[in-house]
């Protein structure tokens, strides 16, 4: 399981011309199932995506797809973790 971290190093202008293509993208990665939750860091200077990827490279092949990437948008932080604590229910998301 991976949590990507992404910090804008753009303006909130170039973040919201890009927000509709990213929602879509996140839409796109729900519907498969890899994306488990995301949403706005506050204050709004990035946002945090718990992936449900295989490995790293898959990762990296998703994350190339988002239009915050592709328009350099934002910067992102890759971190790998393995729950072993959690609420009832979350391990339907485990693999």
């Amino acid at each position: 399981m991976f949590i990507v971290s992404l910090n804008y190093i753009k303006s909130i202008d170039e973040v919201e011309k890009q927000l509709n293509p990213h929602i879509q993208y996140l839409d796109k990665y729900y519907g498969l199932q890899k994306f488990i939750c995301s949403g706005r860091k506050n204050p709004r200077t990035g946002g945090l995506i718990l992936c449900n990827a295989e490995d790293r490279e898959e990762v990296d092949k998703i994350i190339s797809e988002d239009p915050f990437y592709v328009n350099e948008i934002a910067e992102y932080e890759i971190i790998e973790f393995s729950p072993t604590k959690y609420a009832e229910g979350f391990e339907k998301f485990m693999k």
